[in-house]
């Protein structure tokens, strides 16, 4: 598996990760739980852009990493 492969399984991996956790915030009933669903979606998504950012340099860099 490649540096470009493993990048990107990670980056749908959070990406589920941001979904499930902002789901669950809007279920939630209990305000403070909800908080705490919304801060750490939050905090993954910010994750998640910098890591996109992080591939598309390696996709320039290392053009064999497009489209794997």
């Amino acid at each position: 598996m490649t540096v470009g492969s493993k990048v990107k399984q990670t980056l749908i991996t959070l990406k589920g990760a941001e979904s499930t956790l902002r789901l669950y915030s809007l279920q939630e009933q209990d305000k403070k739980a909800r908080a705490v669903y919304r801060e750490a979606f939050e905090a993954v998504g910010g994750i998640t852009r910098d890591l996109n950012k992080r591939m598309k340099f390696l996709e320039y860099e290392e053009p064999q990493y497009k489209g794997n």
